[in-house]
């Protein structure tokens, strides 16, 4: 696991350890106590301000090395909130009116050779029993895929919406249900084993069904069926499988994470020991710990 292997993209995953890269939110309680009349601007300051961090936080990746930056799927609060919740859709109004400055976000992040991705939140259950909880996640990875649109990101899988599984023993409504999301989403969508509810193999095999590309995570793997060692040859035989979902190959994105206490833990390292013989071969990897930038330049023999 020593080594940083040659050609191998390392990605920072939305904030930094340090107050680098942050953003701003609002609770939607926050945001329905404010008057009716004071809710636009300051939705718009809001939106406004994280573009600027956007910005800021591709102009803080070549510091460190990294070509690869998870946005925040957060960055625009309450845009994704339904008619009854928000008759006049402000939110969706007030992105909408910031094409222009998210242009420039998408413009510098080719200028700078950053590729952009995402990852919604849990809440996100595609495959749901619940009519309500399916269609309400579809409208937020809808309004996801169209500030991806507004920043002028590809509809394609290099501008990766990445998503888990959702609901464990429901694969063939997942399948389903990918294959007919709005092209803005399906075209850029990429699904991830977890630990718990659909294993590598499982959505594997959801992935072929549905025609979207795999996310790897040896260690979801390896909490998922205790695995006894990052030496496993299924981990390398899982990593190779999800490489062939991709289109170009070399697009291939997978997860790097480490336990906090022991290989099983599925809680996040600060730090990550290394890059494991499965994921050598992957171009682009996210490093998922706690640590941040501090992992990264751990990772890069710069710390």
């Amino acid at each position: 696991m020593n080594g940083l292997p040659v050609g191998m993209n390392l990605g920072l995953v939305c904030l930094t350890e340090s107050m680098s890269v942050r953003y701003r939110t609002i609770t939607l309680t926050r945001f329905r106590a404010l008057p009716e009349a004071d809710r636009e601007a300051a939705l718009t300051a809001l939106y406004q301000d994280n573009v600027a961090r956007l910005a800021g936080a591709l102009e803080y990746c070549p510091s460190i090395s990294v070509r690869l930056y998870r946005m925040p799927s957060s960055l625009f609060p309450m845009a994704d909130l339904s008619a009854d919740a928000d008759p006049a859709q402000l939110g969706l109004k007030v992105l909408r009116s910031l094409g222009p400055e998210l242009r420039k976000v998408g413009a510098l992040a080719d200028q700078l050779g950053i590729r952009v991705v995402t990852h919604p939140d849990q809440f996100i259950v595609l495959n749901s029993d619940s009519p309500t909880v399916r269609e309400n996640s579809i409208r937020a990875l809808d309004v996801q895929a169209e500030a991806m649109d507004l920043i002028g990101l590809p509809r394609s899988a290099w501008a990766t919406i990445i998503l888990h599984g959702g609901k464990g023993g429901r694969s063939d409504e997942l399948a389903e249900v990918v294959r007919e999301l709005p092209e803005g989403i399906r075209s850029r969508l990429a699904l991830e084993n977890d630990e718990r509810a659909y294993d590598a193999q499982e959505i594997l095999s959801i992935c072929l069904a549905a025609s979207v590309p795999m996310i790897f995570d040896p260690h979801h793997e390896i909490v998922h069926h205790h695995i006894p060692s990052w030496d496993d040859p299924r981990l390398m035989e899982l990593a190779e499988a999800a490489s062939k979902t991709w289109t170009p190959r070399d697009w291939q994105l997978a997860h790097l994470s480490n336990g906090r206490e022991s290989l099983w833990d599925n809680r996040h390292n600060d730090l990550v020991s290394g890059v494991p013989d499965c994921l050598r071969p992957v171009p682009w990897v996210e490093v998922e710990a706690k640590g941040k930038e501090r992992a990264i330049l751990t990772l890069n023999g710069r710390l």
